[in-house]
């Protein structure tokens, strides 16, 4: 067995993931030991960080890992993962434990974690450990939006495992998982994920110092005690904290000041074991003008993505909010509101206010023609400005071919997958028949049409990958 063969699975794996899947699991693994087990049998042994990591990438990955590394090794090879060794978290002082043991919400958020098929450590909440004898803040004054819970986020597949570490971070905040860092796209939930951690430990411990905010009032301190040369009254706010819950840090990008602030606070909490959660429209490595030594510290803990919500889930999403709302939504009109609003559950939560209001003012009942009625601004502005020829372009530009392949004879998968994808959002996006479709492809059959929505139609639900993609074409094509 070639002592290089780990490094050339990776190799393989990265051509063969989505880029963010093996920037997440994959790429951040150590180096894999190579042995001989009687007779002969080659394993390939990998040490992973934690359990998380551990239960994921076995039940997502070990299979495709375990494929790949006997294609190239010409031989049967078997994977072995196992937990890497880690140091003896610091004993909590004894008062932090007892206050700790007692509370049902750590029970209560365990529960949660077990039902997503994962396993809480059993370390108790650290909300003080480290921590002075300074009072917590005011609630008023962490800026935690008490509305924004575990109880009141729809799950789903596209935040599954966003949702998970945070109840595990919810559970035990100190404990591992530190930094946590979620990425994604605009209005996908990264701040509900966030608030919910924060309300779970005040429930929990009301003494802990919490405390919530954006990167640029981050970088408004850092300006502000920078032209005062108060740099401890910085320090005093910062360095203190249990949990510090840090949005869109992707705008700490060539603010150099603030980068090093960032740096000192962020290396003052995980010493004394106070947790760290931050969100970015990216992953570590992906961000620009941010110093390696920070990134590589974002890096250093677990970093999970939220994908675009199914339609299931902006199915569920609607029907929630509008109890939540006092109001009732048939799942026929959700269906159908969800269908035409695919952007974010931002964009999903204006179109159901504009049904609820619309239902409300009118007093009628909210059904399908209703929907429509309310929503008929929303649907006019994607069907003027959405045209095939203008999904055929942005599809081509967004996959590298030509525009003259979406209607050439070609059949090659690099041509005929985009190909089908362009079909599916004209679909989708336009009112055209699946004929006009098919004549405005080359003279496509409609059945060839057909075929093409329903093949990307049914991998959408259950590729995560295509599903991002498919959210980023249609963010493009509705400007």
């Amino acid at each position: 067995m070639s002592p290089d063969l780990w490094q050339r699975a990776c190799e393989k794996l990265a051509a063969e993931l989505p880029e963010h899947q093996f920037n997440t699991w994959i790429r951040p693994l150590p180096p894999a030991v190579l042995s001989h087990e009687p007779p002969d049998k080659a394993v390939v042994c990998v040490r992973v960080p934690n359990r998380f990591k551990l239960d994921w990438i076995r039940s997502q990955y070990a299979g495709l890992i375990e494929t790949v590394l006997s294609d190239l090794a010409v031989e049967p090879v078997r994977l072995e993962l196992s937990l890497a060794a880690r140091d003896t978290p610091a004993r909590l002082p004894s008062a932090a434990l007892e206050r700790s043991n007692g509370h049902a919400a750590t029970h209560a958020i365990s529960a949660l974690a077990r039902a997503d098929g994962m396993s809480l450590p059993a370390t108790p909440t650290p909300g003080a450990a480290g921590a002075t004898a300074h009072a917590a803040p005011a609630a008023s004054r962490n800026k935690i939006n008490t509305s924004l819970t575990f109880d009141t986020l729809v799950p789903g597949r596209a935040n599954q495992m966003a949702r998970t570490a945070a109840l595990h971070v919810a559970g035990a905040p100190g404990a591992m998982y530190n930094p946590l860092f979620i990425y994604g796209g605009v209005g996908l939930g990264k701040t509900h994920l966030v608030h919910a951690v924060g309300n779970a430990l005040l429930k929990d411990n009301p003494d802990a110092r919490v405390l919530y905010l954006h990167a640029e009032q981050f970088i408004s301190d850092v300006v502000k005690n920078y032209q005062r040369k108060t740099f401890d009254d910085l320090k005093a706010k910062y360095h203190n904290l249990d949990l510090l819950l840090i949005d869109d840090v992707q705008f700490f990008a060539g603010k150099e000041r603030t980068q090093e602030e960032f740096f000192n606070a962020f290396e003052a909490l995980l010493a004394k074991r106070a947790h760290i959660i931050m969100t970015s429209d990216t992953y570590p490595k992906g961000l620009a003008d941010i110093d390696e030594r920070l990134t590589s510290r974002f890096d250093a803990g677990l970093t999970v993505a939220i994908e675009p919500p199914e339609l299931e889930m902006r199915v569920a999403i609607l029907i929630k909010k509008a109890e939540a709302e006092g109001a009732t939504m048939p799942e026929e009109v959700a269906f159908f509101v969800a269908k035409n609003v695919r952007a974010n559950v931002r964009e999903l939560e204006g179109a159901l206010r504009k049904v609820l209001a619309y239902s409300r003012f009118s007093q009628k009942d909210i059904n399908i023609a209703l929907a429509r009625e309310a929503l008929k601004d929303l649907l006019s502005i994607q069907n003027r400005q959405v045209g095939v020829e203008n999904i055929q372009k942005t599809v081509a530009d967004f996959y590298k071919i030509k525009i003259s392949d979406m209607y050439s004879k070609k059949r090659p998968a690099s041509i005929a997958r985009p190909r089908q994808i362009a079909m599916y959002l004209a679909k989708e996006m336009t009112q055209k028949s699946l004929p006009e479709i098919g004549e405005l492809f080359g003279g496509r059959d409609h059945t060839t049409v057909l075929h093409a929505v329903r093949k990307i139609g049914g991998e959408r639900s259950k590729n995560s990958e295509l599903n991002q993609q498919l959210h980023v074409l249609e963010q493009t094509l509705k400007g």
